[in-house]
């Protein structure tokens, strides 16, 4: 294992070329030996994206936030929001195709700018993970009650928002994470196992949920051209959008399993925009066909209800119920692939040196080839924030945009110092000698790839700034708790004091 950082000196290093070019000799020439097991193909790493996105986990637990200011217009924040991700998309499969390194940000923004810089959009990164590990256990509380009431394990109401809502929401969370980091710790034939049946369920559901909710349209499609009454002004729909970006995040986990990936060069470029596109289609056609087949769209029920009241009282309790059971699948799908990336980056900045207990969280058994200790310990960080939900029902909203504000930070970290490198002449279409493992030539944006980069980079600031700022009728809708209208932007700081007071005694 490296003792430091990486450093400049291993700056787009493309290893063996032509098709008899060894993985493990590519991963070698960055200076790291192969532990993770190598087993992961195409779809595999399709699958490591799509379960991060997850459209069913997050729509159905974000629709109601997003419906709730902008009303049916809202809908139109998700193709912007999804232009703008696969800005950042197409950056990032550049990256992957010449970095193929657990650790994907961590690793590309360290190469991209200084080994300090990148430690903080990795220290960012991983934060934000854990922080997306317990927000999508939390999930659940959007689903199982409406399926059986009996799920209700604490009090009687099951909204999240709600004091037992939130409070059954944490209690199911907990029992997920368990379940999750236990796989997460088993050789990685049953993670990929667990991914793929996930995906495929997934799959399936969204094109049986929308296919049967554009059958019962109460409406026409020219509905979402209307705010309606719960708002629509360019503020609520500024707020709109938080729907849209929690989902379309985790699209680079393609990236973040290359060390685990067959030809990763090759497969984790396309499978990185793949993963994104696939998943805008399929929540883009979640979101208009809720508004459709709503059954109505001023009762009150879809800003607090979501989606999960529009499949029961439209298709009845027997198949709306079975297709929420899909939904389940789908949370349990995403939460493990979220913290099985979260664990491949904090396994890739340990073996670095540059988390505490290093040399534990870097450990990775030759019997399973998995690194048990960063996926523990990225288990029980989910587990104890999730306690927060406990104390508070706006802690749910508070936790969700607090870990995508710190994401898109992270993304923003990369992207910055890419467009930095191409301003100077140092980022170019690839050299005609650096080919992916079958031979063939590096994913390359070529002419495209300073405006796509200056977009992606705007793009990624201001969203940032959106997701961040302080508003009191979103993080605080009962008033007296200052805390959690700043939360993101005082989760933020305390995550960079503290990186910075580590870095301080790192060096004393």
């Amino acid at each position: 294992m490296t003792a430091t950082a990486p450093s400049e000196s291993t700056d787009v290093r493309p290893g063996p070329t032509g098709p008899g070019g060894a993985d493990e000799e590519a991963l070698a020439d960055f200076g790291y030996p192969q532990e993770l097991r190598r087993r992961m193909g195409r779809y595999a790493s399709f699958a490591a994206g799509f379960s991060f996105i997850s459209v069913l986990t997050t729509v159905f637990q974000f629709f109601a936030l997003g419906y709730s200011f902008g009303g049916p217009a809202f809908f139109w924040t998700w193709p912007v929001v999804l232009a703008g991700q696969l800005l950042v998309a197409a950056c990032f499969a550049e990256l992957a195709a010449r970095y193929p390194l657990a650790g994907a940000v961590y690793q590309w923004s360290t190469r991209l700018s200084t080994p300090a810089f990148g430690w903080y959009a990795g220290w960012l990164m991983l934060i934000g993970r854990v922080v997306v590990v317990g927000a999508a256990a939390l999930a659940l509380q959007a689903v199982l009650p409406a399926i059986w009431p009996g799920f209700q394990l604490l009090g009687g109401d099951p909204s999240p928002t709600s004091p037992s809502g939130a409070a059954n929401a944490a209690l199911l969370g907990l029992i997920l994470l368990a379940l999750t980091t236990l796989v997460n710790v088993l050789d990685n034939r049953v993670l990929t196992a667990v991914n793929t049946i996930g995906v495929s369920a997934e799959i399936i559901g969204v094109a049986l949920i929308v296919t049967l909710l554009l059958t019962h349209s109460e409406r026409d499609p020219g509905v979402v051209l209307h705010t309606g009454d719960a708002g629509g002004a360019i503020g609520a729909l500024l707020i709109g959008s938080f729907t849209a970006a929690y989902v379309l995040i985790g699209f680079e986990s393609a990236g973040e399993m290359s060390e685990e990936t067959v030809n990763p060069r090759r497969t984790a470029p396309r499978t990185t925009l793949s993963a994104l596109s696939t998943s805008g289609v399929c929540g883009g056609l979640l979101l208009l066909g809720g508004l459709l087949a709503a059954p109505s769209l001023t009762d009150g029920r879809l800003a607090t209800e979501g989606l999960s009241y529009v499949l029961t009282s439209t298709l009845g309790d027997g198949l709306g119920k079975v297709l929420l059971a899909d939904v389940v699948i789908a949370i349990c799908a995403a939460t493990l692939a979220i913290q099985t990336s979260a664990t491949r980056m904090m396994y890739a900045m340990a073996r670095d040196r540059q988390l505490p207990l290093s040399p534990a969280l870097s450990k990775v058994p030759a019997r399973t080839g998995m690194p048990a200790a960063a996926a523990l310990t990225v288990g029980l960080l989910a587990a104890l924030l999730l306690l927060l939900n406990f104390l508070s029902p706006e802690a749910l909203l508070a936790i969700g945009t607090t870990c995508i504000a710190m994401v898109y930070l992270a993304y923003a970290m990369v992207t910055g110092p890419m467009l930095v490198r191409r301003l100077r002449g140092h980022w170019g279409p690839a050299a005609p000698d650096e080919r992916d493992e079958t031979g063939r030539p590096l994913f390359t944006l070529g002419r495209w790839g300073l405006p796509v980069n200056v977009l992606a980079l705007a793009y990624g600031v201001a969203m940032t700034l959106n997701l961040a700022w302080p508003r009191a009728e979103v993080y605080d809708p009962s008033g007296g708790h200052w805390y959690f209208q700043w939360f993101t932007v005082l989760f933020l700081g305390v995550s960079l004091a503290a990186g910075a007071a580590y870095h301080a005694l790192r060096r004393a």
